[in-house]
């Protein structure tokens, strides 16, 4: 129930800002209002979902000083975990590699659902070759929250090239060992979707009274 309801929220389905009623969600889901109410107080403890008396619960919708500090503690968290990355075995870049085509190909279809997972599942392979387990733990908790705004981010398709081409520096750098490199790139990735989002959130734009 709660892996449902969070993916809903994760791909878009919900959008921030929306209300969600629990009887509506009870029915769309087959299941009775108690594990409903179970799921959204696990998102509320997550940050996905908020809960004001006597409204009720709606979609997390970040403001700007929230969404910088995403990045801010990402930045950070993510920079240390690749500074520490063993040297990757050539298994595991082929995994690496593999995951990206798949990015590649929803890419090509647009289908940006499907890109974002991928290109999730991308990034924590990257992640998931150190042994920092509780960083990578709360840096994919970062990722979850502001995801729902991801998907604006690869409407464009310059903005899909830009990925794709940054995933195969990232993939060099993985087959040369070359952490400072990926470093550079990953931050280049993640100032990409930053700025481009950073605009959509600011004051007037359509994303911040969505």
């Amino acid at each position: 129930m709660v892996d449902g309801m969070r993916h809903m929220i994760v791909s878009g389905e919900l959008v921030p800002g929306q209300q969600v009623r629990q009887e509506h969600m009870a029915e769309r889901l087959g299941v009775s209002r108690l594990p409903v109410r179970e799921a959204l107080r696990q998102l509320t403890v997550e940050g996905l979902v908020r809960h004001t008396p006597n409204v009720g619960y709606t979609v997390t919708r970040l403001d700007q000083d929230e969404f910088d500090q995403i990045y801010i503690m990402r930045k950070l968290l993510e920079d240390e975990i690749i500074s520490r990355l063993p040297r990757a075995t050539k298994a595991q870049i082929a995994h690496i590699s593999a995951l990206n085509d798949e990015v590649a190909a929803a890419a090509e279809n647009v289908d940006l659902p499907r890109m974002r997972e991928r290109n999730t599942e991308f990034h924590f392979a990257v992640f998931g070759l150190s042994d920092l387990h509780l960083l990578i733990a709360e840096v994919k908790r970062l990722w979850t929250w502001a995801a729902p705004y991801h998907a604006v981010y690869l409407f464009s398709a310059e903005s899909r090239r830009h990925v794709l081409e940054e995933h195969e520096t990232m993939i060099t750098a993985l087959k040369t060992g070359d952490n400072d490199l990926l470093a550079r790139t990953m931050d280049q990735h993640r100032h990409g979707s930053e700025s481009q989002l950073r605009v959509l959130l600011s004051p007037g734009s359509s994303a911040a009274t969505t």
